[in-house]
């Protein structure tokens, strides 16, 4: 089980949480300010950061090569680029984004579910390829790709049969590995696993919100344990961060009231 090491502050919804250079950077949903900028020694807030013209964020990613940030922006359809500086600029991505993630080409992946697709772009925003899922993937929320090509995608809305998360072949085409289908609160299953981590020996981390707790999954996405549980954790798992050489495990912690996101922190684990 995951030790619990830190618990940043708690404020409105965290939509995101991602370190770059040095700092660690958490997207809260609200007006202004949203990027909150802390210190990853002290854990002291530095600064905040404004992001105009947003409406709803879904995910936050973040490239140590091009010392940048990525916000995606659902209802906008755009992915915003926030430099280290401060700049922003930003990219139509024609369909709803959710999950974002970099992979070893220092490219965007933007996952669409409701189009069932992956969506690589520069950094700069140039669309380079998107790839359709396989039609039993349904409602992708995140999708990582790991230094094989193949990508790991987390799926299942909550009204949806399936629940699960799978290794997909490098063209998108086909189901390599899964774990999971029903959903449910046992071991081996998911209530709509939203976000994952993978680490340099491609082990998986599951953020299982409606479970309220964070699963690793083996290279071949057999079960391996529960990192952290539903007793750690104050409110839903929504966003995830693997610091792979300090072996900390960032995660985004929302909770709800009355039907809606009130509250969010960010809790630091060491797996």
């Amino acid at each position: 089980m995951g030790q619990l090491v830190h618990t940043l502050p708690e404020g409105e919804q965290i939509d995101g949480v991602t370190l770059l250079a040095g700092e660690i950077y958490l997207l809260r949903r609200k007006g202004r300010d949203q990027v909150e900028v802390y210190d990853v020694i002290t854990l002291r807030l530095q600064r905040r950061l404004t992001v105009p013209n947003t409406h709803q964020f879904t995910d936050m990613t973040s490239c140590e090569h091009n010392r940048c940030m990525y916000i995606g922006n659902l209802i906008a359809n755009c992915v915003d680029r926030l430099d280290v500086q401060g700049a922003i600029t930003r990219w139509a991505v024609n369909d709803e984004p959710w999950g974002l993630s970099v992979n070893a080409a220092h490219n965007v992946l933007v996952t669409c579910p409701w189009v069932r697709k992956i969506k690589e772009f520069s950094s700069h925003g140039d669309l380079l390829r998107e790839l359709t899922l396989p039609d039993d993937v349904i409602t992708p929320w995140h999708a990582i790709q790991t230094r094989s090509g193949q990508f790991i995608v987390c799926h299942g809305g909550v009204v949806d049969p399936v629940h699960r998360v799978c290794m997909i072949s490098a063209d998108g085409r086909h189901v390599v590995h899964s774990h999971s289908g029903q959903a449910g609160s046992d071991t081996d299953q998911y209530d709509a696993p939203v976000h994952v981590a993978v680490d340099d020996n491609e082990f998986v981390f599951v953020a299982d919100p409606y479970n309220r707790r964070v699963t690793l999954l083996s290279p071949t996405l057999e079960y391996v344990r529960e990192v952290v549980s539903r007793d750690q954790l104050k409110g839903q798992p929504r966003s995830l961060y693997l610091d792979t050489r300090q072996r900390l495990l960032y995660v985004a912690v929302s909770e709800r009231e009355e039907g809606k996101w009130r509250r969010g922190h960010a809790a630091v684990f060491i797996v």
